[in-house]
């Protein structure tokens, strides 16, 4: 009799575990980092995102396309371990928090050969309605603070994926006049300059702030469909 009781209420526990799981608001915080700088920031999103109620959080990069012999020339650091992404994946999240370094004022090559990957999700529509939001590394303050996000969102609007600007939601934050810091209404960001700069501590709560911010949305969004 005790071991029946012991099976219903295992299994009672187990199913009220699956259906949380399963009604979890899923946020997948995707980006290519050649030197680090992105990753500081998308770790610190993941922390934003995560310290919402009901919210799950998940780190990943998108793949390579350069070769290990050029990657030892340009003196980039080795990967981490975080998981890399497949495009079919991204249909699994309820919203996104999309980064990459500059070059030229636009997304990466990397990123950029990424979502190149999405039509079979383009052509299906998995991603429409799903809201997205954007950081990003630039190696000097005109160096595409704003470009960047701003020519990355024709990749949204394809998909048919809602833009979640921060606008001015970080307060005093936002108008820091006294030390240098990335970022903007578009999204968080930071300054690489030579690469020996890291993100500071006040571009690391904009991208903590930015992580909570989409998270709290995405599951207003979800919990209205």
């Amino acid at each position: 009799m005790n071991l029946k009781r012991e099976l219903w209420f295992y299994n009672s526990c187990s199913q009220i575990f699956n259906s949380k799981s399963k009604m979890a608001t899923k946020i997948y915080i995707v980006y290519y980092s050649t030197y680090g700088h992105v990753e500081k920031l998308a770790e610190e999103i993941k922390k934003g995102a995560a310290s919402v109620e009901g919210v799950e959080a998940k780190l990943w990069q998108v793949p390579e396309t350069l070769s290990e012999e050029v990657l030892a020339k340009m003196s980039a650091p080795p990967k981490s371990d975080v998981p890399i992404i497949t495009p079919q994946e991204l249909a699994e999240a309820d919203g996104f928090v999309f980064g990459f370094p500059t070059r030229f004022g636009m997304m990466s090559a990397q990123f950029k050969a990424f979502l190149d990957a999405t039509g079979g999700l383009w052509r299906t529509q998995q991603l429409a309605g799903k809201p997205a939001g954007i950081f990003y590394s630039t190696g000097s303050q005109g160096g595409g603070q704003e470009t960047t996000p701003l020519t990355a969102i024709t990749q949204l609007v394809h998909h048919g994926m809602i833009f979640v600007p921060i606008g001015y939601t970080f307060g005093a934050g936002m108008f820091e006049m006294e030390n240098v810091k990335g970022g903007s209404p578009y999204g968080a960001g930071t300054f690489a300059g030579d690469g020996s700069r890291q993100p500071s501590e006040l571009e690391l709560q904009q991208a903590h702030h930015q992580g909570k911010y989409i998270a709290a949305i995405a599951k207003k969004l979800k919990g209205a469909a």
